[in-house]
């Protein structure tokens, strides 16, 4: 067969037809018959209003909108389903992963922590890169806390009965003064976690290294000097724990791993069981512990077998 003029445009024609076949028509084809997922909810308005916010500032680039088996981070007990897209258009899956996946954010964090995180991402992530979107104004971040708390459809809905739910006991419990806040906080821990010391000794090193976990992860909220005023505090309420008030107020290794792990639902405490293994969460207990709480029962009775390695 000879290279000719027609050969050359009718061979492209056909190339063309079977790439147009194969990447959109039997992909519409065979989306038309997806139906929706067991978590599928249409959008109220100002949930579009703050999806519209979102494409027009690119958050498409950087943050994700699909779990995939792989994964294991925020969002991760659920894998996408091709049924939780069908009233998006365009589908924000996105491809970058520089920022964590946000198919089911939605009721990870309460309202305020989202408006401290908005204002400026260094505020509750100090080691984020994130932009600052403070110049959306307080109008303008409202619509787009409501997309992103409605990522996860009836999933987050529920995510966010129990927020608002543990909010009101929060607040209560924090409007009713120190000792009655440090008493509900201590007392929704489990028994088992408040009778248990820290494992790990107080050594150079090992506070050291709480040092730096608590500057990458807890100075925003909780302050250089661990009285909770750090720059999140104004957007954030009940604000940030005071840990300079918590001595002789039942204070143990084990309660401070606890909370550092599951976090304080409701409040804008997050919990951080998915991003510290078990020793970092130890060590920045006991940085704080020594620090700013001047109490500490690392490595005291009860004690186990000693770590395989410890100085």
């Amino acid at each position: 067969m000879k290279m000719t003029p027609t050969a050359v445009v009718i061979g492209s024609l056909m190339i063309l037809a079977a790439v147009v076949a194969v990447v959109v028509a039997l992909p519409y084809a065979n989306t038309q018959g997806t139906l929706p997922s067991d978590t599928f909810r249409v959008r109220q308005p100002v949930e579009q209003a703050g999806r519209a916010i979102y494409i027009a500032n690119g958050c498409v680039y950087c943050h994700t909108q699909s779990i995939r088996t792989i994964d294991w981070g925020l969002g991760a007990e659920r894998i996408a389903q091709a049924g939780d897209y069908i009233s998006d258009h365009p589908i924000l899956l996105g491809s970058q992963r520089t920022g964590p996946d946000l198919s089911q954010d939605g009721g990870e964090h309460p309202d305020d922590w989202h408006r401290a995180h908005f204002t400026n991402p260094r505020f509750t992530r100090p080691l984020s890169i994130m932009p600052a979107f403070a110049f959306l104004g307080p109008g303008g971040s409202e619509q787009l806390i409501r997309y992103v708390q409605g990522l996860g459809m009836k999933d987050a809905d529920r995510r966010m009965q129990r927020q608002t739910r543990w909010k009101a006991r929060s607040t209560r419990a924090y409007e009713a003064g120190p000792e009655a806040n440090v008493k509900w906080i201590h007392d929704n821990v489990p028994q088992g976690w408040r009778d248990l010391p820290n494992p790990y000794p107080t050594t150079p090193a090992g506070l050291a290294r709480g040092h730096k976990i608590y500057q990458d992860f807890c100075l925003g909220c909780h302050g250089p000097v661990g009285d909770g005023m750090g720059p999140a505090q104004p957007h954030i309420y009940p604000p940030p724990l005071n840990f300079t008030i918590v001595k002789d107020r039942g204070i143990s290794g084990g309660i401070l791993y606890y909370q550092i792990m599951n976090g304080i639902t409701g409040t804008a405490m997050p919990y951080f069981k998915k991003e510290l293994e078990s020793e970092k969460i130890w060590e920045v207990g006991n940085y704080v512990a020594v620090n700013f709480i001047n109490q500490t029962d690392a490595n005291t009775a009860p004690r186990g077998i000693d770590a395989a390695y410890e100085p």
